[in-house]
């Protein structure tokens, strides 16, 4: 059985981190078109806080996604970077004592995010945002055991989620104020998600 560790969580980070370089400018550029143009350097603030959090001793996996919740809220003040925030402090319940976890949760983990993001932010699956990338990782990966199936499976899902959501209009936030002048862009949340997958499962994911 394929598991990870908090170490592993830290070298995705980093790994997450290190892309931001690189995707900073491309996701500002997207929202741009359909907000403030701040979605890249936000992003850069957040995973660079929590590449940065001391985590505690001992290995707790739940511990330190509570360490890495608690660096994303007090680095954001953008609703995007809030639902992160939600997302791992999910992942810190569920994941609480525990030094290893399967890679076959993976998917309910994400699953569980999703629905605890949906009741935090208001925004539902099929408002085109980084919500329905969530959810097609989610299933694409759900009970999948092989961490190199899960990292490919995970990288496709979420290409083809940002392929689908582009024809279509955003629904929520400030983008819904452009209505179907939106269809044909790419929604900057599900754009991140869909890059940062790519970034953090390697070459050979792809």
């Amino acid at each position: 059985m394929s598991t990870f560790d908090i170490q592993d969580v830290k070298r995705t980070v980093a790994m997450a981190a290190t892309a931001m370089t690189v995707l900073e400018q491309e996701l500002n550029a997207a929202d741009a078109k359909l907000g403030d143009g701040d979605t890249g350097g936000m992003l850069a603030r957040v995973i660079g806080a929590l590449d940065n959090a001391s985590l505690p001793d001992g290995g707790d996996v739940g511990a330190g996604f509570s360490a890495y919740a608690k660096a994303a809220a007090m680095a954001t003040g953008s609703s995007l970077g809030t639902l992160l925030a939600t997302a791992l402090m999910t992942f810190a319940r569920e994941t609480k004592g525990r030094a290893e976890v399967p890679v076959a949760e993976l998917g309910d983990l994400l699953a569980k995010a999703r629905d605890a993001m949906m009741a935090r932010g208001g925004a539902n699956l099929g408002d085109k945002t980084i919500l329905d990338a969530l959810d097609a990782v989610a299933k694409a990966i759900s009970g999948i055991d092989s961490a190199q199936e899960a990292r490919s499976k995970a990288v496709a899902a979420s290409g083809e989620a940002l392929d689908q959501f582009r024809q279509k209009p955003n629904k929520v936030g400030r983008a819904r104020m452009f209505a179907d002048a939106t269809i044909g862009m790419d929604d900057p949340g599900m754009l991140a998600f869909a890059r940062l997958c790519a970034a953090v499962a390697g070459p050979g994911a792809q």
